[in-house]
């Protein structure tokens, strides 16, 4: 049978190359366990299960989720004319296979049915269903939901909903964007009100909301009548029912599984998540940070099932006498699709990796107050708080990079598919239909520059890339490839002292480049920590950063250029 976590030979190797049983460790500490109907026996047996867990999700993937897709893609979800929604039989089919698997419960403690899986191990599933449908990633990807409920809402929230969400008896949504509140989610102006009673009553309009039609809504409204900006919101659960009612389905240019929906709310009764003037600054933030690591292995997905179909095609098509893999230009595009996929994949997967240690950090220092000594618990807070910013550096770059890269591949899937590519034969059109959205959804990839290019400028990166430095290899191939790395995080250091000395906004102009020039850097580092693990990925090291280092010369370059004619003559320039 088709699965595809047993037949993606990077994805086992990194589960083995991560320390699991370190990470398992920190994931089961302190967690509430309730009557679970299944307890680990030791920590291998927890990581063995975390294998189960996946070879299941690729079963699922490859044997459902993929035969499903086209048929999806095609017909689409109806909107009906009360106001809801009836998902085609075949997404349906797909959130019953994953329910009777018990895995729409990823993250979540198994005192409430979940499986209790570390983040990194969600992401590597989260790859796994997307290469399977993109679209259906969206469902199984918002299980975040589930995580924010548990991180913030109250016990008795949490005793209601989460055990539904495990059992997948209930889809959620983030119902944060309105017609003019977009990106700048200060701008929110669905009203919350209380009445005579107390009780919270939503009235106003979102949209763009994936799933919007799911059960579960996660709101982002305006508490705080009078209030401009994000302190005046706050954070709301909400359960479909008929004062919510979808005024339209979107129509898209992908994704056509996952609906996207505008969502009329009337005196909708909802529940206060966590404190008043919250919503945004901390609850909000919290769940898109998980939202676009989402994003980035949702775009890691896509980009496998593009890659493997434009492989079997150039191995497959003959031309000029032979396998069009044969010619140089071919070979060369599918052969960078494969590095660029390993690329993305170390970035998204350390991400994932520090966000789980950062979380398990503040759930022990939270679980462990008033039992740790001061001198502990001083710095278990120094290392939340170094975790945070390396997080709030990482996860962006993860999205920006994995989602412009994929749009990529699964453009280059197309080229070398020729006229079959443009053809709806081929699933290669609906690779790049379905990957165009990724760097536009949970903030577009300029806005995670402009995310990324903090953690630049603020020394978070010159930081950590140093640490990574300090790595000794037995072989001197990989000492020499390190120390390329050094010169490059060199160049970049001084492009980062020429910005700062430059003044005004000009980092603006210039973070594309220095995000570019940094994530090579740092792939690098990931790279190389694998080649010292498996031969062959020697050779994908040496090309990547082969590869990197005349980009990052070109782009530090740009950088020092000092230029800024773009901005300056603006309006000339557009204008013609």
């Amino acid at each position: 049978m088709a699965n595809f976590f047993l037949d993606n030979k990077d994805i086992q190797f990194l589960f083995n190359y991560f320390n699991l049983y370190e990470l398992a460790e920190l994931q089961e500490r302190e967690t509430p366990n309730g009557n679970a109907d299944y307890l680990p026996d030791n920590i291998e047996d927890m990581v063995d299960n975390y294998r189960r867990i996946l070879e299941i999700a690729g079963e699922i993937s490859a044997e459902t989720l993929a035969p499903n897709a086209a048929q999806i893609d095609v017909e689409g979800n109806t909107h009906n004319s009360d106001g809801t929604v009836t998902l085609h039989p075949l997404v349906q089919q797909n959130l019953d296979r994953f329910a009777r698997a018990d895995m729409m419960g990823f993250t979540i403690p198994r005192k409430y049915g979940g499986l209790n899986c570390p983040i990194l191990i969600y992401t590597m599933a989260t790859e796994i269903v997307a290469r399977g449908d993109c679209s259906f990633m969206n469902m199984f990807g918002l299980q975040g939901i589930a995580d924010t409920i548990y991180a913030f809402a109250s016990d008795e929230i949490k005793d209601e909903v989460l055990p539904k969400f495990a059992a997948g008896e209930v889809t959620g949504a983030m119902v944060l964007t309105e017609p003019d509140a977009g990106s700048d989610l200060q701008a929110v102006q669905l009203k919350a009100e209380q009445d005579e009673n107390g009780n919270w009553l939503l009235n106003g309009v979102k949209r763009f909301i994936t799933n919007g039609c799911g059960e579960i809504l996660l709101v982002l409204a305006r508490s705080e009548h009078g209030s401009k900006d994000g302190r005046g919101l706050s954070l709301f659960i909400a359960e479909r029912s008929p004062t919510v009612k979808v005024r339209c389905l979107e129509r898209k240019l992908g994704i056509h599984g996952s609906p996207t929906c505008e969502l009329v709310f009337t005196n909708a009764p909802a529940r206060l998540i966590g404190e008043r003037q919250r919503g945004l600054i901390t609850y909000v933030l919290a769940l898109m940070n998980g939202a676009r690591l989402g994003i980035a292995a949702q775009s890691l997905g896509v980009a496998e099932s593009a890659y493997r179909l434009a492989r079997e095609y150039a191995h497959s098509r003959e031309q000029f006498g032979g396998a069009i893999e044969r010619l140089a230009p071919v070979a060369e595009m599918v052969a960078n699709m494969s590095i660029t996929i390993e690329a993305m994949r170390a970035l998204t997967y350390e991400t994932a990796r520090v966000c789980d240690i950062e979380n398990n950090t503040n759930r022990l220092l939270e679980c462990n107050a008033d039992k740790l000594a001061e001198t502990e618990k001083k710095e278990l807070k120094q290392k939340s708080k170094t975790l945070k910013r390396l997080n709030a550096l990482l996860t962006p770059m993860s999205k920006y990079y994995n989602a412009e890269n994929a749009i990529k591949i699964a453009n280059d899937t197309v080229q070398v598919l020729g006229g079959s590519g443009y053809l709806k034969d081929y699933a290669a059109e609906r690779y790049l239909r379905d990957s165009r959205i990724t760097s536009i959804y949970e903030g577009t990839s300029q806005l995670q520059i402009v995310a990324a290019i903090r953690g630049i400028m603020s020394g978070v990166y010159a930081d950590y890339v140093t640490q990574l430095e300090q790595k000794e290899f037995t072989e001197q191939n990989l000492n020499n490839l390190k120390i390329n790395l050094i010169n490059s995080r060199t160049e970049i250091q001084s492009a980062i002292d020429y910005t700062k000395s430059h003044g005004g906004n000009y980092f603006e102009l210039v973070a594309r480049c220095l995000v570019d020039a940094a994530v090579a850097v740092l792939i690098g580092h990931y790279l190389l920590g694998q080649a010292e693990k498996n031969d062959r990925k020697k050779s994908v090291a040496e090309l990547f950063i082969a590869q990197n280092e005349p980009k990052i010369i070109m782009n530090c370059a740009q950088v020092k250029s000092g230029n800024t004619q773009i901005l300056d003559q603006y309006k000339l320039l557009i204008d013609g």
